[in-house]
């Protein structure tokens, strides 16, 4: 439940995806850094506030109690904690694990790809900000995803916000997470669950709806978010023995939301993806011809072009040609007899059909 296989269509479609965000990582400057799919429980326990029960935790394994990762942030902090690194660039491209309820349709699923860029050491106040907002504005503008907007927020006001409204301090972290939930669900349902579940007092709950509802409805249709990000200045210093202390900012792309918005956008425009980068089909058009095709094949093989050929000994041309325009390999190279006794190849284009 909540996992997927990717065929080859969706995988390419998922690889050019993934290429746009990595390039846009690397023009700003980031490394790339990789971390064990499993962290130590405890490592990850009380780092998510009220979503660690979604933690998938691992059987006991030779007096470890381990767990998936459940996102890339943590193990990040507890790199930099662990290596004693004072400041780092970096951005991370991997799996994680969440037992979430899946809603497939929208994507949210239980195992998932996150692309996280953060920038972690002691800087001047709001410049490393202020990048990684112009790397979500980059990176969604480059995608074609059409209009979009970026919310920026600071958790002090709303702090200040609950304060004001007369919500008990001991609350603030809980009361939080409740207001999170405003651009999936309606405000009656987040008031509910602030007076049922979080204890809030009705008139409380009123006062926030007041400030929280001040605002246009700019929501891109029917996706909901598609990156988040911020700053995380105490989270390094929790795996420091000494309590060292690290300013991070960061931010995360939500690549499945923006995958399903290109896969539905793909089938309505009927458009078909290739799922190869073959450029030339090495071809033969009469019998006892497979040694020159291999030889012309290695030949291009040795300099770098992607190529093809049927793995039969003595295929017929109309079928290789066929092959070509199913694929979408733009280009066949062409070796018969002829071909072979005047030293020469002709090189077909697949689309015009014109030979040189």
């Amino acid at each position: 439940q909540g996992t997927r296989d990717h065929p080859p269509a969706q995988a390419a479609l998922r690889e050019r995806l993934l290429s746009t965000v990595v390039s846009c990582f690397k023009r700003h400057g980031a490394a790339a850094i990789d971390t064990p799919v499993l962290e130590l429980r405890e490592t990850l326990m009380g780092k998510y506030g009220e979503d660690t029960k979604l933690i998938y935790e691992l059987q006991d394994q030779g007096g470890e109690l381990l767990a998936l990762r459940y996102d890339l942030t943590v193990p990040f902090a507890r790199y930099l904690a662990m290596n004693k690194v004072n400041n780092m660039k970096r951005y991370h491209v991997a799996k994680v694990y969440r037992r979430d309820n899946p809603a497939t349709t929208r994507g949210r699923y239980r195992e998932f790809y996150q692309c996280d860029f953060d920038i972690a050491g002691q800087f001047d106040p709001m410049i490393p900000d202020a990048e990684c907002l112009k790397i979500v504005h980059e990176i969604l503008s480059d995608l074609q995803l059409g209009d979009f907007v970026i919310k920026v927020n600071d958790r002090r006001i709303l702090n200040g916000v609950f304060a004001v409204c007369g919500v008990p301090e001991s609350k603030f972290i809980t009361a939080c997470s409740t207001v999170d939930k405003l651009d999936k669900v309606p405000w009656e349902e987040v008031k509910s669950e602030m007076v049922g579940e979080k204890g809030l007092s009705p008139e409380a709950a009123d006062r926030i709806g007041e400030y929280v509802q001040l605002h246009g409805e700019h929501e891109l249709v029917g996706v909901g978010s598609v990156a988040g990000g911020g700053r995380y200045d105490g989270l390094v210093g929790m795996f420091d023995p000494k309590g060292r202390k690290v300013p991070c900012v960061g931010v995360s792309i939500g690549i499945e939301r923006i995958f399903s918005i290109l896969e539905q956008r793909l089938k309505a425009s009927g458009e078909k993806l290739r799922t190869t980068e073959t450029q030339v089909l090495v071809v033969t058009p009469q019998k006892h011809l497979l040694a020159a095709r291999l030889k012309l094949i290695s030949k291009l093989w040795d300099a770098g072009i992607k190529a093809e050929m049927l793995y039969k000994k003595d295929p017929k041309l109309l079928k290789q040609l066929q092959y070509c325009e199913d694929t979408g390999i733009p280009l066949a190279a062409i070796v018969g007899e002829q071909e072979l006794a005047d030293g020469v190849v002709k090189l077909r284009d697949v689309s015009t059909r014109e030979e040189v």
